[in-house]
Formats: structure tokens, sequence, C-alpha cells
């Protein structure tokens, strides 16, 4: 491992994270890109906070969707003479009564970088069965240019894999000691020059920071930041959004920027912040310290973040296991989806980030509950006055499983008070603007990509019924059976059949079982 100065990011890279992961195979399992696909009768869900309108018929063109037009009203013959009409060479797909919407952007999707030897078709299979079309690799963990060429292999749709924006965490490929302002833009230039897309900050000294977040602007690079507790009391989320900061990660950084009566958390003190069961634990109590809804010093913070253009992706999907450990570790879908290597990384281990687990209390799910309604008061009232909140999973931690994680992230969202629709618009046109790819993705409108996920049933009136293990419903019959999950995932033009990549991702589960 190259050296690195920044003491968190060295902690955290330490002996897990820069790990071997192998090779998404050079195939592509999809149907497409086609002179002409039309997709009939669908009820659309645009991602831009309209409701549901439908049918309609969705034309794409290669890889452009090019017209989407109703055909009528529900439970109406429709016209012939209202539809487009198919040439010989054309595909139509009959999506009667489905609902389609744009494809989903995973804002914090590590590509399985934090475990020796998992195969990357594994999280990529998983995210386009769950609809995801793009993620953006928050740390390249694997190195730049192992991510810079699955960036490459996805987008000539090479192999079966989600669109790839690719950020790097600070400080990594360099040989050098990283010390000063002048060496912080060395380095930035260096991976813009490469290829990166942006950045992944920790925390560093004040003067670097400022000049490392000035050089990605000039480079036009994004920055998102994990505040760590190393680095927090110097620089929290508003410090960093008024240098520049374009997105933060988690939440840390956002009680600290509303302390009334500290500077510094309330560490107990025999704490150690390499002890990951005391790091957790007192991040649990953390927000409990911070300002009250509604007081000054919260609508001061919230509004100027607001003002500086700052999205929020929360990620709240990878702590939820610290207010209900057993219901994460027992989820439906470990069976047949957690392959195991990540069942062994997330065992209580304290070398392992993220596995601190050690003697987890009903005191310490007690205080991340209370946790949690204060971190989406925010969430929901910083949507609600016009702050942007996308969506992340961060899967591959703490009971989280790629493209199962991200959906659990919608249904928090709207535990914390989004309308299902500001939901979708969170996992869809947020994500596309925080990464400046509003113009091509993120809403289903004609001249943007064809990127859309097909479901069904209404993931509106129940987000359950796009996880991969499906809705568990009683029929009429009080017959109890599975509904739901994704159908079909369009990415590029190209066809998936959904529940086939989850086929796949079960055999690949039962030959690593087997080995």
């Amino acid at each position: 491992m190259k050296k690195i100065i920044i003491s968190f990011f060295c902690i955290l890279i330490s002996q897990n994270m820069l790990a071997s992961t192998i090779d998404a195979p050079i195939k592509s399992e999809g149907e497409g890109p086609f002179n002409r696909l039309i997709l009939r009768g669908g009820i659309l869900i645009n991602g831009e906070g309209a409701p549901p309108t439908g049918p309609v018929d969705i034309i794409i063109q290669g890889n452009k969707i090019i017209s989407v037009r109703s055909v009528g009203a529900p439970g109406v013959s429709i016209k012939d003479s209202a539809r487009p009409k198919a040439g010989p060479n054309d595909k139509e797909l009959d999506i009667s009564g489905h609902y389609v919407l744009p494809g989903f952007v995973d804002m914090h999707a590590h590509i399985a970088g934090s475990v020796q030897g998992l195969p990357a078709e594994y999280p990529f299979k998983l995210w386009l069965s769950h609809g995801i079309t793009t993620v953006r690799e928050p740390g390249s963990f694997n190195g730049l240019d192992w991510t810079l060429k699955h960036q490459k292999l996805s987008a000539n749709n090479k192999i079966t894999a989600p669109r790839i924006i690719p950020y790097i965490g600070f400080g990594m490929g360099w040989d050098k000691e990283i010390t000063t302002a002048e060496e912080t833009r060395k380095w930035v230039r260096h991976v813009a020059k490469k290829g990166a897309k942006g950045i992944k900050f920790f925390g560093l000294p004040k003067n670097m920071m400022a000049a490392a977040l000035d050089e990605a602007k000039k480079q036009g690079l994004g920055t998102a930041m994990h505040h760590a507790q190393l680095n927090v009391v110097g620089t929290n989320a508003l410090d960093s959004a008024r240098m520049g900061l374009t997105t933060m990660e988690h939440w840390y950084g956002l009680p600290e920027a509303m302390f009334e009566d500290k500077v510094i958390q309330d560490y107990p003190l025999e704490y150690n912040y390499n002890n990951e069961s005391h790091r957790f634990t007192e991040a649990g109590r953390l927000w409990l310290q911070a300002a009250e809804e509604g007081s000054d010093t919260w609508n001061a913070v919230r509004d100027e973040l607001i003002d500086l253009d700052f999205t929020i992706n929360p990620t709240m999907t990878i702590y939820e296991a610290s207010r209900d450990v057993m219901r994460e570790r027992n989820a439906d879908w470990h069976k047949d989806y957690t392959h195991p290597k990540l069942v062994e990384f997330f065992e209580p281990n304290r070398e392992s980030h993220g596995s601190y687990f050690f003697d987890w209390t009903t005191q310490n799910e007690i205080d991340w509950k209370a946790n949690f309604k204060k971190w989406m008061a925010f969430l929901n009232d910083y949507k609600n006055n016009g702050g942007r909140v996308t969506i992340g999973s961060d899967a591959g931690y703490i009971y989280k499983i790629f493209g199962f994680g991200y959906i659990r992230e919608l249904e928090l969202l709207q535990e914390a008070g989004f309308h299902p629709l500001e939901v979708i618009q969170s996992a869809t046109l947020n994500g596309a603007e925080a990464l400046g790819m509003e113009n091509q993705i993120g809403s289903v409108i004609p001249g943007k990509l064809a990127d859309l996920v097909v479901v069904e049933e209404n993931p509106i009136a129940n987000f359950k019924v796009l996880y991969g293990t499906g809705h568990y419903r009683l029929g009429l019959d009080n017959v109890a059976k599975r509904v739901g999950g994704v159908k079909f995932t369009i990415k590029d033009g190209i066809v998936y059949d959904a529940a086939q990549l989850r086929e796949d991702v079960k055999e690949l589960i039962k030959e690593a079982k087997n080995n």
C-alpha cells in the first residue's frame, strides 16, 4: 500500500479495504440496444415529481428515449390509431399495467472493494437487478485504474454492469506524503488527468481542504466527504460546504455544525476512535447533542447549506443495524444472496470496519432510534425547504447487501416523512443533478439516455415490491406468496431480465458456499 498522510484514511484502508476484487467477466447478457424499442402500455413515474400516468408508449432509439406518448386512459381499450407504429425491424415489449421509472442512481456504491476475493459480477448484477443503472464509486479502493477499466467496459456494454462514476479517496495512488496545499493541488490535478470524476475526503487540515476543493472545482471534479471525527472539530459540514464541497456522505458533521453548548462532542474519557464499538456507540448519541429542530441554529445551518446548493447523501440504511441488529442479521435475503465472504466480514470483529457489535445492548439500540428520529427530521426539513437529498447505500458493510440496501434506503426516506414520489425523485433526478448528469439521466424525458426500471407492482404504494426477494402477500385464495421484484432493467437501451440476473447471483453464491 502506498503511503498516505491522512491518519483516518490510513486507518480505514489498513488491512481490509485495499482488497483484490475479481474482474467482471467480459459478456453482455441483455438484449439490445435496438434500432427502435417500443415499450407498450406502461404506467409512467417520470422522476420529476409528477404523479403516475398511463398507459403510455415509450419509444427508444439506440440508447436514447425519443418519445413518451400517452395512449389512452385506465380501463379503456386503446385504439391502434393512438399508438406509434412499429416497423418490421423494431422490437416491441408489452408492459401493459406495469410501472416504469427512471433508472435508479446509487450515490454511495463500493464495488466490493473491502473484502478479499469478491467477484465484481456480484454487486454489478445485484445492482442492475434492483433497477440501479448508475453508481457513484466513492473510493475506488481497488485502485483508480481498476475502477476506470470497469467504467469503460460498462460504458461500452462489454460487461453486465451499471454505469460507473469513479471517485477516488483522497491521497490514493500517490508515492509521496501530502503535507502542503500545493502538493494537494498537484494530486488533484493528477487524478483528474487520469480520469477520476470526483474525490472523496475523510478530513484534512483546513488549508489543504480549501486547496483540494478549489482545485477540484477548477478541474471539474465532484467532491464528497465523510466528516470523520478525527477532523470534524476543525471542519464540520457547514465549514466544508462554505469551502466548496458539493456533497456530504452519511451525517457526521451536521450535528457538530449545530452545537450550541459545546465545541467538541461529549466523548467518554475512555473513548478510543480505533475501537469500533466506542466509535459507533458514541455516534448514536451525537444528534441529541445538536440544536433542537426549529431553533435559530438549526434553521440557520439548514438555510445556508441550501443556499450553497449542498447535497446530502445520508445512507441511513448502513446504520440501521445500530437500531435493530437482529433485524439486519436475519434479513430475508441473506440465505440466497449474501456471499459467504461477506457473512464472515459482518460478524463482530475488532479489526473489521463496521463489525462493531461486540456487546450491543438494548440501550445502544434505544440511543440509535433517538438518533434516527432527529436525523430524519433534519432530512425532511431540508427537503421541504428546497435542499437536495439523494440515495446511497454503502452496501457491503454492517449486514447490508448490494441492491437490497438501496431499496431499504427508499423505505427509510419515506419513514423520514418524504412522499413516495419525493423518494423516487431523490433516487433518480436528484442523484443525476448531484453528478451533473441531469441532462442525460434521472427522468423519463425525450432526449435522455434510455435508463429505465419496469416492475409489475406499484412501487410508490409499497417499496417492498422492488426487493429482489419480492413482497410477501396473502391472496384472496388465502395463500401467501411473494410478488414483485424488478422485472426489467434497461440501461443504455439494453434490456436486462432482472429475475435472471438474480438467479445468476444465487448460483454464484451456491458455488462460493461449496468451495
